[in-house]
């Protein structure tokens, strides 16, 4: 697999939406929906990527402090049919891409 390609595939879903489905949780639609706006765009900016937070590279997960609230983005990699964990993340034809937005008392 390659982690450059998974990288990139990630990177397009968190900064455009699109290449996979995105999900909040109640916690995050409680905020409001010009929060939301305003938290879509700070995770689209998000670089904060380390070791810590990033060991495999692959930007799939990122928490920051946001309007006084801690917030965590994962992404997670699926089979097709949204069943099982994708065989190849890198490759978009057999992965179905899937961010979450949370708070991290949700997590």
């Amino acid at each position: 697999m390659s982690v450059e390609r998974i990288r990139a595939l990630n990177d397009q879903l968190r900064t455009t939406l699109t290449g996979g489905k995105a999900f909040m949780t109640p916690g995050i639609a409680a905020l409001g929906p010009e929060a939301v706006q305003r938290l879509v765009t700070a995770i689209a900016t998000f670089d904060d990527f380390c070791m810590a937070n990033d060991p495999n590279g692959e930007h799939d997960f990122g928490m920051f402090e946001f309007e006084s609230s801690s917030i965590i983005f994962k992404i997670e990699y699926f089979d097709t049919n949204f069943e099982f964990g994708s065989p190849d993340p890198a490759d978009p034809a057999v992965t179905r891409r899937v961010i979450t937005l949370m708070l991290t008392e949700e997590y």
